[in-house]
């Protein structure tokens, strides 16, 4: 006969787990606690602990513990139990529920079942168990089954306790009334502790999908950013594990929790979602004229003008034998000076070397030096003085007034952000999606931070999309940059303040750099 003192001490015990089960916040550790807790309580030897798999046709193995043949499968263990146990159906073939098993019955009824004998049990079908008994000389007794049903009703799981022990004989009991009132106790509140951490999962996946599809409308938008939006993640990520494992250095003590990684990735995967505003024929523009459509085209066709009117005006010279001496030398010498020219413009417009001086000085004298006639017979320059300005652009394609149309997007970024109601472990998300365009020296934008005012995860995020830029592939205005070029590059960036330098020697120690290039990089492009 249990003592009063030994009961209160169980309910305790109860009252103990309850409150560590709504602070655990990952499942596999969830489940395990339940079980862990359930065997402690009820004295029992082993248990299982099952859950309805997602059609709610089967109960799934979770966890299996048995105590004196060692077992620990599942749960927080690392053992896998996928595929050592079948998923037991919950209806037969003819779609009659199945009461032959105990924990299907359990399920299926919604009703605690106390088995003290398997051997002896009537109604249900213990036959693996007994084959379980003789391939391992064990002795399988008592059961104790009970229904896990969350505060609606649902049913989520089935808790199984196994070989009740009389704490001072070791001798295997029946499980009694108390034990069964504890652990249906404990499982209504494991099941509303599960509920709750799966709820909280599904809210975090739905999150992340709706991210996804912000990310989704900016590839759809534009192809040449939405590889972008997927990659800087990956990339912010490899190099926060690599500072995470660095021991030595500037960065030998920075650490970061599993909450802080999932913090950084959500940043990472919002850092460009402003870009969603961003003009289209702004972020995709490949050349220097391309507006809705590329305007050299525009060019080329005045150059046809202006050549015709050439022919023109010299066929009627000749005609009224007007023609001065050598007009068709002349006339010659202008058609191929025209097409020189016209080809001249054509490179210009691609921005993929930098211009210098006398290029730009040349595009200005073309625009001005031909004419041509539009349809109201309005002679005027063959480029205008907008069109002077992109051909005229020194490096890229964009004017300055299109970049500050690009860098605006961080501000929307931040400003989108900022106007979420985050919660506590998501509450740095805008400073570290908002300030992967600042500089070590201040010079960077929106808000001209230095070094010592950003977060080492603001930093990492600064590395990984400048160096995913370098190297991608999918850029309307350059080629994929080989791998060493990029890394030149990010040497002068380090040199010259622009990205941090411990960061950056961690990138390069840990060879971050030759994991992405490896998962994300043309082979050609790795070249060292």
């Amino acid at each position: 006969m249990e003592t009063t003192d030994t009961l209160l001490r169980r309910f305790e015990q109860l009252n103990d787990v309850g409150t560590a089960l709504s602070q655990e916040r990952r499942i596999d550790h969830l489940l395990e606690r339940i079980l862990l807790a359930a065997k402690t309580i009820t004295r029992a030897e082993g248990g299982t602990l099952y859950r309805l798999t997602p059609d709610e046709q089967s109960l799934r193995f979770e966890i299996v513990h048995n105590d004196r043949l060692g077992i620990a499968l599942g749960g927080a263990s690392g053992q896998p139990i996928s595929g050592k146990f079948h998923d037991l159906p919950l209806r037969l073939p003819d779609g009659a529920p199945n009461h032959h098993m105990v924990a299907a019955y359990a399920a299926n009824t919604g009703r605690t079942v106390n088995v003290p004998d398997a051997y002896e049990a009537e109604g249900f079908d213990f036959a693996g168990t007994r084959r379980f008994d003789e391939s391992t000389g064990y002795r399988s007794r008592s059961f104790l089954t009970v229904p896990m049903k969350n505060h609606e009703g649902d049913l989520i799981g089935v808790l199984q306790l196994l070989n009740a022990l009389d704490p001072a004989s070791g001798e295997v009991l029946a499980f009694t009334p108390a034990d069964q009132r504890l652990a249906e106790s404990l499982a209504s509140q494991a099941a509303v502790a599960l509920t709750n951490q799966q709820l909280l999962a599904q809210l975090e996946a739905l999150f992340e999908s709706f991210i996804g599809l912000i990310n989704a409308a900016i590839d759809e938008k534009s192809p040449y950013t939405g590889g972008h939006c997927q990659r800087v993640p990956e990339l912010t990520m490899m190099l926060a594990e690599a500072v995470n494992t660095t021991t030595t250095g500037p960065l030998g003590e920075v650490r970061m929790t599993e909450k802080d990684f999932h913090e950084l990735r959500i940043a990472a995967l919002l850092h460009d979602c402003g870009k969603v505003t961003t003009p289209v024929h702004v972020v995709d523009k490949a050349t220097k004229l391309q507006t809705i459509h590329d305007r050299i085209h525009e060019i080329d066709v005045r150059f046809e003008l202006v050549k015709r009117e050439a022919e023109l005006k010299h066929w009627r010279a000749v005609a009224t034998s007007q023609s001065p001496a050598g007009g068709d030398a002349q006339l010659a010498h202008f058609l191929e000076q025209c097409d020189v020219d016209r080809a001249f413009l054509r490179r210009a417009n691609v921005g993929g070397e930098r211009m210098s001086d006398d290029d730009m000085a040349r595009v200005r004298h073309i625009g001005q030096a031909y004419t041509w006639g539009d349809g109201n017979g309005t002679q005027r320059p063959l480029l205008s003085a907008d069109e002077m300005d992109n051909l005229c652009v020194r490096a890229g394609t964009l004017t300055a007034a299109e970049r500050e149309i690009i860098n605006q997007h961080i501000s929307t970024t931040i400003r989108m952000l900022e106007q979420l109601p985050w919660p506590k472990h998501l509450v740095r998300v805008p400073e570290y999606a908002g300030g992967h365009h600042e500089r070590m020296d201040g010079k960077g934008y929106p808000r001209g931070l230095k070094r010592d005012e950003m977060s080492w995860q603001a930093r990492m995020m600064g590395i990984a999309d400048i160096f995913e830029a370098l190297t991608a592939a999918d850029r309307p205005y350059k080629k994929a940059m080989p791998l060493s070029q990029a890394l030149a590059i990010m040497r002068n960036f380090k040199e010259g303040g622009h990205i941090d330098p411990d960061l950056f020697d961690v990138f390069v120690d840990k060879q971050v750099y030759r994991r992405y290039a490896q998962a994300f990089l043309a082979p050609a492009q790795i070249d060292c």
